[in-house]
């Protein structure tokens, strides 16, 4: 069985003492295919650097809403060199997403700032379509705003909600507008009230599994440093909600990743 872990930090500071012995024992574990995901301008050029060592591993490029700079002189300095990073890595086809982007309102209560992060997921959304790329979505409490800009500004090539909230409405509409959703440890959670709904009303063909590692570790390693070697729990999940052998799951997601992010 071959799994897909669509969404994994491996450039996060919590693997510097392991990383490559991690990265290793995830391959040997079965997933063979992985995205490392950037969010900041920092993160992502780190995260192609690792990706660039593993023939099987890839990478998204973005600046997430909780790593936004404060000035805006940064923030156009920093959007700018996004775009001549990914101009000159184009060809290594290791950028295969632009993510991850979107909203947060958990960690800023500001109207200004969240303005500026509404700011900030357009112009990203630009790069995005300017390189014929998806994106990859990052969104917490702001759940309207993120699809009222979804709605107003058409992304091409769609993408993914990457940790899809457990939000019914979001769901529904994400999947009108044409996303994938990615589930995470959170559907393996004991007090996860509305997972089950959810993955059944999620299409198989529109699902994906990720870890979000080494954050949200799912049942039963909740609390630990989440790895990829993980992924597997939340295809057991969605295997046992759909009533499907769980190696179908796996083969679906893993299928339905490679279709999103146009890898071979």
């Amino acid at each position: 069985m071959e799994l897909f872990d669509s969404h994994a930090h491996y450039n996060d500071n919590k693997f510097d003492e392991d990383r490559e012995e991690v990265i290793n024992w995830v391959y040997d574990s079965g997933v063979t295919k992985l995205i490392n995901a950037g969010y900041s301008l920092e993160s992502s050029i780190y995260a192609l650097q690792i990706a660039k060592k593993y023939n099987w591993m890839y990478t998204i490029s973005g600046i997430s809403p909780n790593d936004i700079p404060d000035s805006t002189g940064e923030i156009e300095a920093q959007l700018d060199t996004l775009v001549e990073f990914i101009k000159k890595e184009k060809d290594s086809k290791k950028i295969v997403a632009i993510g991850e982007i979107g909203l947060d309102y958990y960690w800023e209560k500001d109207i200004a700032k969240r303005e500026i992060q509404k700011n900030v997921f357009i112009k990203q959304i630009e790069i995005a379509n300017n390189f014929n790329l998806p994106i990859v979505i990052h969104t917490r409490d702001a759940v309207m705003d993120t699809l009222e800009i979804l709605k107003n500004h058409q992304v091409i090539k769609r993408g993914v909600f990457h940790c899809c909230p457990l939000n019914r409405e979001l769901v529904k509409e994400a999947l009108k507008l044409g996303y994938y959703i990615s589930f995470a440890g959170p559907i393996t959670f004991k007090n996860s009230k509305n997972a089950n709904e959810i993955i059944e009303l999620v299409p198989l063909d529109r699902m994906l599994i990720e870890t979000d590692s080494p954050y949200l570790s799912p049942e039963p390693n909740r609390g630990k440093r989440n790895d990829s070697r993980n992924v597997k729990f939340m295809a057991e999940k969605i295997a046992s909600v759909r009533q499907k052998p769980v190696d179908e799951i796996a083969k679906i997601t893993y299928e339905n990743a490679c279709r999103v992010f146009e890898i071979e």
